[in-house]
Parts: C-alpha cells; sequence; structure tokens
C-alpha cells in the first residue's frame, strides 16, 4: 500500500524553485535535480547498501502509520527501487513493481478489476513509498513519480500504473496525479488496513507532462504534481540515459 504520509508532507510543502537538471554519464545518479542550492539525486537502488537504506525508510514510516507487514526492498527482477538521495541519506523511495508470471501485488485484492487492463496492455503498480517528514518538496515526489513513469512508459511498455492507497488519501492521488478510482475500499490483508485501488494512465500522464511540466510555481491553476515534473526537453534527456544505461 501508498505510505499515507506522503499526502500529509507534500500538501503542506512550501513552493520550490527546479533551476536545473544534469544527466552527465558519470554521475552515480539517474538525475540530480537542484532546489534552492540544495542538490537531490534519484537513483536505481540496485545494490544493496541502497535497498537497506530504502527499507530502513519505510519501515520506519509505515511503522509509524501502524501498518503491519514486511516491508524491506529485495533484489527482485520485476521491481525497480528509486530513492530520492540528499547528502548522502535516503529522503524518499518507490518501487515500480512490474507485471510477470507472479502477477502484482495488487492482484492479492484486486484481480478482477486487474485483469481486464492486461487484456489490452501491459501493467505494473506503485509500491513501497515513502517520504522522509523532513522533506517539504513537491519536486522530490514529482521526480520520482517521473522517473517511475518513464521506466513503466519507455521502457516497458505499460499502459496502465496502478496503486493501493488508504480511503482517506485517495483524493490527493486523484487531484495531484491524475488517477481515477478503480475499485472502492475493499480489507487489504498485507497491512492490514482497508484499500482503495487506484489506476493511472500512461496516454493521460503524457499529455499532462506535455501540457504543464516544468512549469513549478509558474503553472496557472495547476495544483497537481505535474507542474513539477521534469519539463518535455529534461524528460529526453532522461529516457536516453535510463537506454543507455539499461
Amino acid at each position: 500500500m501508498i505510505d499515507t504520509v506522503v499526502t500529509e508532507q507534500v500538501s503542506q510543502g512550501s513552493p520550490v524553485d527546479r533551476a536545473s537538471a544534469s544527466y552527465s554519464s558519470s554521475s552515480p545518479s539517474i538525475v540530480d535535480v537542484t532546489i534552492n542550492e540544495s542538490v537531490f539525486g534519484i537513483r536505481a537502488a540496485d545494490i544493496d547498501e541502497q535497498r537497506n537504506s530504502a527499507s530502513m525508510l519505510i519501515s520506519k514510516m509505515y511503522t509509524w502509520r501502524g501498518y503491519s507487514g514486511n516491508h524491506t526492498v529485495g533484489n527482485d527482477p520485476n521491481r525497480i527501487t528509486l530513492t530520492a538521495t540528499s547528502k548522502g541519506e535516503v529522503i524518499g523511495t518507490l518501487s515500480l513493481n512490474l507485471d510477470s508470471d507472479m502477477g502484482i501485488l495488487c492482484d492479492q485484492v484486486f484481480k478482477d478489476h486487474i485483469d481486464p487492463y492486461r487484456a489490452d496492455g501491459k501493467v505494473c503498480e506503485i509500491i513501497k513509498l515513502a517520504i522522509d517528514p523532513g522533506v517539504k518538496s513537491k519536486a522530490v515526489l514529482a521526480s520520482l513519480f517521473h522517473v517511475a513513469f518513464i521506466y513503466a512508459r519507455d521502457l516497458h511498455g505499460c499502459s496502465d500504473i496502478f496503486i493501493e492507497v488508504n480511503p482517506r488519501h485517495r483524493r490527493f492521488y486523484e487531484t495531484m496525479l491524475d488517477f481515477v478510482v478503480e475499485c472502492e475500499s475493499r480489507p487489504n490483508p498485507r497491512v492490514d488496513a482497508p484499500a482503495v485501488l487506484l489506476r493511472g494512465n500512461t496516454s493521460v500522464g503524457t499529455r499532462r507532462i506535455a501540457e504543464v511540466a516544468g512549469q513549478g510555481d509558474h503553472a496557472v491553476g495547476d495544483r497537481s504534481l505535474f507542474p513539477y515534473f521534469f519539463s518535455p526537453r529534461e524528460e529526453v534527456g532522461i529516457i536516453n540515459r535510463l537506454k543507455q544505461i539499461g
């Protein structure tokens, strides 16, 4: 299930300016982002040390919210874990879980609502999302989601992205990321809490990125996270870098 602390931290965050993004092939980051003279990097957690750091943040935030279950980030070939790192510390993380013969975690509760989309395209899900409570920047969460979106759409050809969220926070994902409710609340035994199934469509995301991405605080009348996504020009650079590094 998506960590509900994200909704509170981001909605209370003060506006930020996205000054630059770099795509140096020698950088360990997928992309480095400068905000108000501070830099954070988005990385794929592909070694044990990075996965352990992500697991610690997830466990901390999920335990705080009273969620049960295993929150460890493992070495799964069908799972891409991303981290946002500042000064060597993991300040945010999420994982993109790709569909396979084993299915995705959402299938445990919502398989009847996911299978119809498998018939028309490829699906994936966002899981294990956590943001450090000290982070107030919309750009951190937007950057994690945008890189995950690129992995889903451009590297793996996914048409639909699912997430399970606590019913109290469904409006956040509807408003901030244009997700739609696919199924109303059901008990989720993995975290011993109710969950709503939401779905994001990559075609819709592509259109929203073209409309407002990169505008940040200057976007007029748009309170979603999309203005804090990378600009279309920056997006091309990230896509090229990810294709180079595989």
